[in-house]
């Protein structure tokens, strides 16, 4: 008897119950956004740099040195920044891998182009530890003689 008053009331909250009510609310209430125009150029900018570096990027074989690896993160954020002062035609890549941060330099296609830098990066003293050069995949910049001749 239970069991059937139980499912008599429990059949009628389900067939009464209204979960949400949906209603047109545009009628209610107006959205205005207002936004910065700069936020427009930036995005024009992202969009355009997106696509240049996805034309303009080829990887290979090569060469990084790896400079440093702590877990000291002041002493890795200046020795980057140094690098980029000293150094701005090469880049600086900055991994943390738990718990050392490292950091490398370079895409240097030849292990001599690499040992010249280490040997400078050395007479400089910018780096007090060991220097290591290591093969990895690495950024190519695209040949701008190769570049012409494939718009002709």
């Amino acid at each position: 008897m239970k069991q059937l008053i139980f499912l008599l009331v429990f059949s009628m909250a389900v067939f009464f119950a209204k979960a949400q009510i949906m209603a047109d609310t545009s009628s209610y209430a107006q959205v205005t956004i207002i936004k910065d125009k700069r936020i427009d150029v930036l995005g024009q900018k992202m969009e355009a740099y997106n696509v240049a570096l996805s034309k303009n990027i080829l990887s290979g074989k090569g060469y990084r040195l790896m400079l440093i690896s702590t877990n000291d993160r002041i002493l890795a954020m200046q020795l980057r920044s140094t690098l980029m002062q000293y150094y701005p035609d090469h880049k600086v890549y900055m991994l943390y891998q738990v718990p050392f941060i490292k950091i490398k330099m370079g895409n240097f296609v030849e292990k001599d182009e690499a040992e010249k830098v280490k040997k400078m990066l050395l007479a400089q003293r910018i780096v007090t530890g060991n220097i290591y050069i290591l093969p990895e995949t690495i950024e190519l910049k695209p040949d701008p003689l190769a570049e012409q001749e494939q718009r002709l």
